[in-house]
């Protein structure tokens, strides 16, 4: 009997001393090939995006929905100071008029894709006299997330991905149309989509959500998903919310009275 338990506690040492080499190995190559924004690693992994990936969690959670009749964005705000001015911080925004833009992630790296956004639009619609499609937007703005693999340009290269995901939303010939984008450079059209630290939200949606569902109901939805993964109390001074619909394609941005009214209707 005691040799059986002496064989036994070896078997375990010899074990747990190869799951240990292993585990050092991995982490090994996982420093090795981490390092470098354009390396593959053996399994073909390029980390430092993964990594950029895993930021965006972090962020506050934001939610687009489209309907037949238009698209909502709505997000919430971070209000990390009782002294902070909540209007200050932007975390939905207009390219054009007929498109907006929400953030999730570190907000400066978001900003530098919404203003290239911005140039891409207006140049577009000065060169040809009509607006750009919410398509060729997005992809404008997934090519400058490529940028970190250029490492040949001082001046242009980067030195690391985007730490942020967008969703885009407009309305153009093709109708409303929602995209979201991630730091791969990857671009995939939603018909609603959540993303963030809340990005568990998406669960919800998939049981809630319903093509032939009004821009009210999208609305209401929208700010139910937030109220539902959100830390505070929400209210009309922690989101934001942006709207553009079929009848008013114009991106507009609501007000807190209008958020409040809304909020009323997800309490009832």
């Amino acid at each position: 009997i005691k040799r059986n338990i002496i064989f036994e506690n070896k078997k375990k040492r010899l074990y747990i001393k190869i799951k240990n080499k292993n585990t050092q190995k991995m982490f090994s190559m996982r420093n090795d090939y981490d390092r470098g924004v354009n390396t593959f690693s053996p399994e073909g992994r390029l980390f430092q995006v993964e990594y950029a990936i895993e930021a965006i969690k972090f962020g506050s959670t934001s939610v687009g929905i489209q309907t037949a009749e238009g698209v909502v964005l709505a997000c919430e705000k971070k209000l990390k100071d009782k002294l902070l001015e909540p209007m200050s911080v932007e975390k939905i925004m207009e390219i054009d008029s007929h498109i907006g833009v929400a953030m999730s992630g570190l907000v400066g790296d978001a900003r530098i894709m919404v203003k290239k956004a911005r140039v891409e639009s207006q140049n577009y619609r000065f060169s040809y006299n009509e607006p750009m499609s919410v398509l060729s937007v997005t992809q404008a703005v997934c090519d400058l997330a490529l940028k970190f693999g250029e490492g040949g340009d001082k001046e242009r290269g980067m030195s690391r991905p985007f730490g942020c995901a967008l969703l885009l939303a407009g309305i153009d010939e093709n109708g409303p149309r929602l995209y979201h984008t991630d730091p791969s450079g990857t671009y995939t059209r939603y018909f609603a989509k959540a993303i963030g630290a809340g990005s568990q939200a998406q669960n919800v949606l998939k049981d809630e959500y319903n093509k032939s569902m009004s821009h009210d109901d999208a609305t209401i939805l929208a700010l139910k998903v937030l109220k539902q993964v959100m830390e505070e109390k929400i209210s009309s001074k922690n989101v934001e919310v942006g709207i553009i619909t079929t009848e008013n394609p114009q991106f507009t941005l609501l007000t807190p009275k209008e958020i409040k009214v809304i909020l009323d209707k997800v309490e009832d």
